[in-house]
């Protein structure tokens, strides 16, 4: 049964690092799946932390996902998919601003438009476009992480080491979950 443009949403999953938000993304789609929903998963094909074609949590979950470099990209994967009822887009925050506009364009052909992204940088700051995409989501799930140095819930991604670049594609290795009280700004790379 194909979407009417008044049946398009878009929501939101947001959050630190290591809070599950590829998780969540993935259960969503299983379920649309099970409710027998055309989808279609994308990635930033930056993001080859865990298989170069699937989005995958690192509880090990994962998903197919179409890799993409750009926004540009997406639009031409989006074409090839017109029966798409449901789009995912995994690690949001590597993208362009232009990706905004797009889901918008999405929700208003009808489709189902969730996205899943970090919405702080390492440093605690907003990390576009994710703020962007929450501002006009029908629902924003934001998720907390466990913080590694006092166990209570976290809201932040720590940078352990890697500089000073907005971008820095890692796991456990560069990143670990603070909540606000252990995060520290100023021991920032390069701070």
């Amino acid at each position: 049964m194909p979407s009417s443009p008044n049946s398009g949403r878009v929501e939101v999953i947001c959050g630190p690092m290591f809070s599950g938000k590829t998780e969540e993304l993935i259960r969503r789609l299983r379920r649309a799946m099970i409710a027998q929903k055309a989808v279609v998963c994308i990635k930033p094909a930056i993001d080859q932390r865990f298989h170069p074609t699937a989005i995958a949590s690192h509880s090990e979950m994962s998903i197919e996902a179409i890799p993409v470099k750009d926004v540009e990209e997406i639009e031409r994967v989006l074409d090839a998919n017109s029966a798409a009822e449901v789009i995912a887009i995994d690690e949001a925050q590597f993208l362009a601003p232009e990706i905004v506009k797009v889901v918008e364009r999405l929700v208003h052909m009808g489709k189902r438009v969730i996205v899943a992204g970090l919405d702080t940088t390492y440093a605690g700051e907003p990390f576009a476009p994710v703020p962007e995409l929450m501002a006009i989501a029908d629902e924003v799930t934001k998720l907390s992480a466990v913080c590694m140095q006092c166990g209570q819930p976290a809201i932040r991604t720590q940078r352990l080491r890697g500089g000073t670049e907005r971008v820095v594609v890692g796991a456990g290795d560069v990143y670990e979950a603070r909540c606000r009280f252990c995060f520290e700004p100023a021991s920032r790379p390069g701070a």
